[in-house]
């Protein structure tokens, strides 16, 4: 008979790795931890059944979750009100540099391109590390159809791939510089921080006003963000999102609004704007309560999210 105890002691020892596939595969933390217990439900359940490796067995049911996931939810995105944006989540400072490339919401946009397969191939192996043939166990095909999968994946994937700057103290000053022109309505300021080919999107899932489709060019997004500051509720707290210079805002107890600044050679080429209040939850759970908030704040420390690659032990 298995041990209760120490099934549950080896599925956390996992947990966190889990939880950083499922993330990038969904681009939802709340799925992300749906998908997260369900195989935790699974691994409790699973009988007499022989496991050699726990992790091995582990990633082979959150990959085939996130798979079934994403094939479910294929019809949602597609019909989704306005531009689809990936939920913000904290990440811990000290691994913000190492993970950026994998968790910024612009690299988790272009994983929206590739087939629910694709993603899984691509992710385990490029990102995670995974031996193709651990890939194909993982995923129930050959090594030679995971390594076309990961091939094609990538080959789309670093055509329009950027790599943002990770120097996060120039992010952090160039955040608090761009939303005090924002609230100012200082469009000349806020133009000397945009590039010259600037895009703007903003989430707001048909729920919450907002841009059916991206703001291009410095100038039209200059006003864009200068008009919508104008009605903006809440007051901008500076923090981490996705191992990028971001801010949140904050009404009262809740989180309305999160802003993610993608920055390259440093300036500004594109700001994302989450406001769909069902991608808010988490981020609002996270804010602890009582925070004073500034527009000019230096940033705080949030409960970050366990985003981890590691596949040690």
């Amino acid at each position: 008979m298995p041990d209760a105890e120490a099934d549950a002691a080896a599925f956390e020892e996992w947990r966190s790795l889990l939880f950083g596939i499922a993330y990038r595969m969904l681009g939802s933390a709340a799925d992300a931890e749906d998908m997260v217990q369900e195989a935790s439900i699974r691994w409790l359940r699973r009988g007499d059944e022989l496991v050699r490796s726990v992790r091995a067995y582990l990633v082979t049911i959150i990959t085939r979750l996130c798979i079934d996931q994403l094939e479910s939810a294929h019809a949602t995105r597609v019909s989704y009100t306005g531009p689809w944006l990936p939920e913000p989540v904290v990440v811990d400072e000290a691994a913000a540099a190492e993970q950026a490339d994998s968790l910024s919401l612009a690299f988790l946009v272009l994983l929206e391109e590739l087939t629910p397969p694709e993603r899984a191939a691509y992710l385990l192996h490029d990102v995670f590390g995974y031996t193709f043939e651990e890939v194909a166990r993982s995923m129930g095909r050959t090594p030679v159809s995971c390594r076309q999968l990961a091939s094609r994946s990538r080959q789309r994937i670093e055509e329009r791939r950027h790599r943002f700057d990770a120097d996060l103290r120039h992010g952090r000053e160039l955040t608090d510089r761009f939303l005090k022109a924002c609230a100012t309505g200082d469009l000349s300021g806020l133009l000397s921080m945009l590039s010259e080919d600037v895009v703007v999107w903003t989430d707001g899932g048909g729920k919450v006003r907002a841009a059916i489709r991206p703001v291009v060019g410095p100038a039209r997004s200059a006003r864009f963000l200068v008009n919508v500051a104008k009605r903006v509720r809440g007051l901008p707290l500076e923090i981490i999102l996705n191992g990028q210079p971001a801010a949140v805002l904050v009404d009262g107890r809740a989180v309305v609004g999160a802003i993610v600044l993608d920055i390259m050679e440093g300036r500004i080429v594109g700001v994302r704007v989450v406001t769909n209040p069902d991608k808010l939850v988490r981020l609002s759970e996270q804010v602890p309560l009582g925070v004073p908030v500034e527009s000019d704040a230096a940033g705080v420390e949030l409960p970050p999210a366990d985003l981890s690659r590691g596949r040690s032990r």
